[in-house]
């Protein structure tokens, strides 16, 4: 599926850093006058939001993960709807925090659903929409649960997971991006934020061509 926008992903485990980048990326494309929108999954539109709500309650902790998974798409084919392509057909660049690689990792290789399905169902919510490019930013999981625990959080239902699931998700990431390379990035989600940020914006001039 082709529109003139273009269509930028970041990825990683939670504490991975993604949302702060993605946060740069955005000012970064802002100052250069590129038309750029921030957006993020699960959320981005407002019956989207209004799901998150559930899925990230700490308090359901007895959601299975068939439902888990069916709530995350059901927002993502109102986000895509109302959000994402209406953008993109304007020939605006969409960055989203989270998009279709999260389902893959976090519910294929963290929950351990079967991939072809995940594929399927993905592919009927979002219409066949897939990012242009996806960057994701690797860092290991004590990193990680270090930097949610300096945040002084309480932690919501997925950040609540094991250290074995995070392992998974991390293995699932890079696996990703090894099957993607050529629209996949993985990233040294350790590196110091600025140094991190110039990586990112070098892979936005690159991408976008008049950055």
């Amino acid at each position: 599926m082709k529109h003139p926008g273009r269509f930028i992903t970041f990825e990683g485990i939670d504490g991975c850093g993604k949302t702060t980048q993605i946060k740069r990326a955005f000012e970064y494309l802002s100052a250069r006058k590129v038309p750029v929108v921030l957006t993020r999954e699960p959320g981005g539109s407002r019956i989207s939001e209004r799901i998150r709500e559930i899925i990230m309650a700490p308090d359901h902790a007895e959601m299975c993960d068939p439902c888990e998974l069916l709530l995350y798409l059901a927002s993502r084919a109102q986000h895509v709807h109302e959000t994402i392509t209406p953008a993109l057909d304007k020939g605006i660049t969409v960055l989203c925090d989270r998009f279709q690689e999260a389902t893959f990792a976090y519910q294929g290789f963290g929950r351990g659903i079967d991939r072809s399905i995940l594929e399927r169902l993905n592919a009927f919510a979002t219409g066949g929409l897939a990012p242009d490019l996806t960057l994701i930013f690797d860092i290991s999981v004590d990193v990680a649960a270090r930097r949610l625990s300096a945040m002084k959080k309480s932690p919501d239902r997925l950040e609540g997971n094991n250290r074995e699931f995070f392992d998974r998700v991390r293995t699932g990431y890079a696996s990703i991006a090894r099957e993607h390379p050529e629209r996949v990035v993985l990233l040294p989600g350790e590196e110091p934020v600025d140094s991190l940020a110039e990586n990112v914006a070098a892979l936005l001039r690159k991408f976008t061509n008049n950055t």
